[in-house]
């Protein structure tokens, strides 16, 4: 093909020379009217030497054109080449999600940067190459085109939220509707549970100015101070059949993980206070994800994973009618949200509603002191002509009702710290119950948390007495030996 565009260029060439000639020709009479006259002789030498010259001009134009023509041509090639390789480069999946992952770390930067505004056009960005990409369900890089596209979502999620304006004491942060949801449990509240609702209100007072406290510390609205009254008729040792645990209802797992400690002596998920941050930790969480207060108080009590599932069902606005969602929830737990708006509504106005409140009981008031000692709360409680169950009722996480052997910060009333000092001084170290052990085999998709919660034990314990070096992988069909005992919640 070269070839044959080089005949064709030098053929052109010579045209181009035959026909210029030819005009230089006719240009020469009038250039010889104008110099002296010469002889014959004279005009044909020097009109072959402009011939010769002119002549290997062209020669050295027509190489340079060919020359740059070839180059041309060269060029063009390569070109088409790095247009091909570019353009294969563009469908690499590979590289599409290695530029999502950029747009998304763009975001990142702009967003700490504290610019929304380039954070979600980055963000746009990324989304816009996710749609691009089109892969085979047997791709390996399914798993990580799905990854970065939920990464992406909450993100946006997460910086819409936080423009947001959360208020205390501000109805708008979390909607109460009445409508056929809550009226249906404000009648249980009047009929078969109104005991229990009355006592749960009057026992409120014991913790809901240190939950008040914390909520108004975080930002976020103090009705949320009224949410153990669902959970657990703000009863501190309140368990479920779900093996949720405290005013707050922790399974041991969530709360390990927003760091409530749980060892032989100890439940923290029992401890109102540390309970209550745990509690405003999670429910940040989730208003940050979900964008709005009933999705977060839904996912709260099923369980974010679960509402994210039906949310997958729902069309783009579920968040605008959240009952859309509620009535694709499990009932059971689902029905948190309208009876907590069912409980504001009663609290807000309780003639309307037929009851009349008792008064709040006044909060715990204590002190606290440093112990390293096992001492039975019974037997200190007597020692200092206490009630037996007042220092139990004041540290409520301690599962063996005694203290720990290790250092611990006991509540007790009021003035009597230092006698409390003196009279652990003089009672027995307490030995607790040695534990009995079962078996447990260990079946695919189990986890170490998941069995130690099972078993009302904790990860580390498991992992000491079976010598596991993580807590991370255990094999399947491994033999486990898991220490149980009989007064474990």
């Amino acid at each position: 093909m070269r070839r044959k565009r080089y005949l064709y260029l030098v053929l052109f060439t010579l045209a181009l020379m035959f026909l210029w000639s030819c005009s230089i020709f006719q240009k020469t009479p009038e250039k010889t009217l104008i110099t002296p006259p010469s002889t014959p002789e004279e005009n044909q030498v020097s009109q072959t030497v402009l011939t010769e010259e002119q002549e290997g001009t062209f020669k050295e134009e027509n190489n340079q054109t060919i020359q740059e023509s070839l180059l041309q041509e060269d060029i063009t090639d390569q070109e088409e080449e790095v247009k091909g390789e570019k353009g294969e480069k563009a469908d690499d999946p590979q590289v599409i999600l290695e530029e999502v992952l950029y747009a998304y770390q763009d975001a990142q930067l702009a967003w700490d940067k504290g610019d929304p505004d380039t954070a979600l056009a980055a963000l746009d960005e990324a989304y816009s190459l996710i749609l691009k990409l089109r892969l085979p369900p047997d791709n390996p890089l399914i798993q990580e085109k799905n990854e970065l596209r939920l990464m992406i979502a909450q993100r946006i999620q997460e910086i819409y939220a936080s423009q947001e304006t959360v208020v205390g004491n501000n109805h708008q942060s979390i909607p109460i509707e009445e409508n056929e949801h809550v009226l249906k449990e404000i009648k249980l509240f009047q009929g078969n549970e109104r005991k229990l609702f009355e006592l749960s209100y009057k026992r409120s007072g014991y913790y809901r100015q240190i939950i008040v406290e914390e909520l108004n510390r975080a930002g976020l609205p103090e009705e949320l101070s009224w949410m153990p009254m669902i959970e657990s008729w703000f009863n501190t040792r309140a368990y479920s059949r779900a093996r949720a645990l405290g005013l707050w209802q922790f399974i041991a797992s969530t709360g390990n993980r927003f760091g409530l400690k749980r060892d032989r002596y100890i439940d923290e998920r029992m401890d109102p206070i540390k309970s209550t941050q745990a509690a405003i930790k999670y429910l940040t969480e989730l208003h940050l994800h979900f964008g709005d207060w009933t999705t977060a108080l839904a996912a709260y009590n099923c369980g974010e994973y679960r509402v994210k599932r039906v949310i997958r069902t729902q069309r783009e606005n579920y968040l605008d009618n959240f009952w859309d969602l509620y009535i694709k929830l499990p009932r059971e737990t689902a029905r948190f949200v309208p009876r907590f708006i069912a409980t504001l509504l009663i609290i807000n106005n309780p003639e309307k509603y037929g009851f009349s409140l008792p008064t709040p009981d006044p909060p715990l008031q204590y002190e606290t002191i440093h112990v390293n000692k096992p001492v039975m709360l019974s037997s200190l409680s007597k020692a200092l002509e206490l009630e037996t169950e007042e220092l139990s009722s004041l540290n409520p996480e301690l599962r063996q009702k005694s203290t720990p052997d290790s250092e611990y910060l006991l509540k007790v009333p009021v003035g009597l710290g230092e006698q409390t000092l003196a009279s652990m001084n003089t009672l027995p170290r307490y030995i607790p119950p040695e534990a009995s052990y079962i078996t447990h085999y260990v079946r695919r998709g189990e986890t170490l948390s998941e069995i130690a919660e099972i078993y009302s034990c904790g990860v580390r314990e498991i992992m000491r007495i079976n010598n596991l070096r993580s807590s991370h992988w255990i094999r399947v069909g491994k033999n486990l030996i898991i220490p149980v005992r009989k007064d474990s919640p």
